[in-house]
């Protein structure tokens, strides 16, 4: 079961999560505003319900997990979102992270692989909300070249390497957000693709994510 309350204490303790952010270095303020707006607590079991706005990641079934809101904020400040741009995001998880996006203005794709996770996320009454959201099951790998070219790539999940078919889905300009290796650590890497379709990488911090898999599941 899930608390679908949202009350003056929920709302106190999001307050002291952005301001614990605002601490740890993210400093765009849409980013804040819309981790500020959502309820984290609707993500999470009620069981969770006094913890949901710690900063730590927690588990949503099939392996896989709700990310820390400082990974969540860290990977859209890189992304530099502007309003009405086309964002490809390969990890649906529980909805989160698209959902921070879908609140910036931005018209989000997401892909899940986990098919229990993916019929669980149609049913969440809170998307209604954001009908610039569309939902896909399929492969992370192969993203979605019908829909393409996109202004923006992100992956929540620990990619072994760049996914040249996501490459090949962005537009000249357009940025991806991947943490990258396999074992404990990856290295957060920002891509630009230029005009002549070749990619620069930028380095930032090392995170810890679930593996990226290819295929489907379920």
């Amino acid at each position: 079961m899930r608390n679908y309350k949202d009350d003056w204490y929920h709302k106190g303790l999001r307050k002291q999560l952005v301001e614990q952010l605002r601490s740890k270095g993210i400093t765009d303020e849409q980013v804040l505003n819309a981790i500020n707006t959502i309820p984290r607590h609707y993500f999470l079991d009620s069981a969770f319900d006094k913890i949901a706005y710690e900063d730590r990641a927690f588990p949503i079934g099939e392996g896989q997990t709700i990310s820390q809101p400082y990974t969540v904020a860290y990977q859209t400040q890189l992304l530099q979102v502007k309003r009405n741009e086309k964002v490809l995001e390969i990890g649906t998880g529980s909805i989160y992270q698209a959902i921070v996006l879908a609140e910036m203005g931005a018209r989000v794709y997401t892909i899940e692989r986990q098919k229990k996770l993916f019929e669980q996320n149609k049913q969440f009454f809170y998307i209604t909300r954001y009908p610039n959201i569309k939902f896909f099951y399929g492969d992370g790998f192969e993203g979605l070249p019908s829909f393409a070219p996109f202004d923006k790539v992100i992956i929540t999940a620990a990619a072994p390497f760049i996914p040249p078919k996501l490459v090949a889905q962005m537009k000249a300009g357009a940025l991806m957000v991947i943490p990258v290796d396999e074992g404990d650590k990856q290295r957060m890497l920002r891509i630009t693709k230029q005009p002549d379709g070749s990619c620069t990488e930028e380095l930032f911090d090392y995170f810890s994510f679930v593996p990226m898999l290819k295929g489907r599941n379920g």
